[in-house]
């Protein structure tokens, strides 16, 4: 197995080895990785107290937004494939925060539905974007910027996907 050394006179910097291209600390994957995990830590404790994982939280706001959805509706907002969405749903339906039906235009679709407590669960599920912020210290403008250095990165990367 070949070794690999590390000059310790080499340039480095918040980017690691700039002479390395295959430094862990310029990857762009690994720091968003590294960041989406770290971020959805902080979610976890705060969701817990609403009985939510963070993926069913993620299908919670879609609903929250527009109910009811389509199995393959919520999949597509989510960027999920039928086979993650579907159980996630099916958990929700079992704590008794949506209901699943066929609709009756077209027995194919599957309509999903908040109840009564989807729907109250929203006013508790408010101050998650607050609480979430103040763990991270973060300001409106903070996650703002965030969000629109994101988006484009996003699009660009399903582009790059789509094209193979």
């Amino acid at each position: 197995m070949a070794s690999t050394t590390v000059d310790p006179s080499a340039p480095s910097g918040p980017w690691g080895d700039a002479t390395n291209p295959l430094a862990l600390e310029r990857q762009v994957c690994f720091a968003l990785a590294v960041a989406s995990r770290s971020v959805i830590g902080v979610y976890r404790p705060v969701l817990e107290r609403l009985g939510l994982t963070h993926p069913q939280y993620l299908v919670m706001l879609a609903l929250w937004e527009q109910s009811p959805l389509s199995v393959t509706d919520v999949g597509r907002l989510l960027q999920l494939d039928l086979a993650t969405a579907s159980p996630l749903i099916k958990r929700l339906e079992a704590l008794g925060l949506v209901d699943r039906r066929r609709d009756p235009a077209d027995e194919r679709t599957l309509r999903v539905t908040l109840t009564d407590a989807g729907l109250a669960l929203r006013e508790e599920a408010l101050s998650v974007p607050v609480t979430v912020m103040e763990r991270l210290d973060l300001t409106l403008e903070d996650v703002q910027a965030l969000h629109a250095a994101l988006t484009p990165l996003i699009a660009k990367s399903r582009a790059a996907s789509a094209a193979g």
